[in-house]
């Protein structure tokens, strides 16, 4: 019996090495479409009108979800963590109206910042396509990571920590 116990966790932890390989190739070449350019927006427009400004010297996590997709629903939770310590965005595509979505925040106890993009023009500025897409650009403004699809918060505050390097 103890040997069959110990043959199953090789087979998981073996099987669970083989799919964080493929996801984060996956991820790697789903990004490569991403638009790589220098971030040149320093305000962005959030719910009900109101605005935020980015602060200087510091990197930035912009994330692309929407209300609609499963797995954006999976990861909130850890944009919410990052969002505490970290300068973090969040571009919600086609969910509905400020107050849908502020509904929608409030009954998951999120407070992230949260872009709007009623009609998908900020999400075609940055050439995404699937869901969820994080762009971490590092204290000058510059692309260092991108990561299409789910992300762990250790991953997220590994990337953070280094774009403040």
């Amino acid at each position: 019996m103890k040997n069959k116990i110990i043959y199953y966790f090789k087979e998981i932890v073996l099987f669970i090495v083989v799919m964080t390989i493929f996801a984060n190739i996956l991820s790697l070449y789903r990004s490569q479409e991403l638009n790589k350019d220098k971030l040149n927006i320093s305000t962005f427009e959030l719910l009900n009108s109101s605005f935020y400004t980015l602060s200087k010297n510091e990197p930035l996590l912009i994330h692309f979800w929407a209300t609609w997709c499963p797995t954006c629903k999976a990861e909130a939770s850890n944009i919410q963590t990052i969002s505490q310590k970290y300068n973090v965005i969040t571009v919600a595509l086609k969910s509905g109206s400020d107050e849908e979505l502020e509904e929608y925040l409030k009954n998951r106890n999120f407070n992230f910042k949260v872009v709007n993009d009623y009609d998908g023009s900020i999400t075609q500025k940055f050439n995404v396509a699937i869901f969820p897409t994080t762009i971490i650009y590092d204290k000058k403004g510059n692309v260092i990571f991108s990561e299409v699809g789910y992300t762990s918060t250790f991953g997220l505050w590994i990337r953070m920590w280094w774009a403040g390097l």
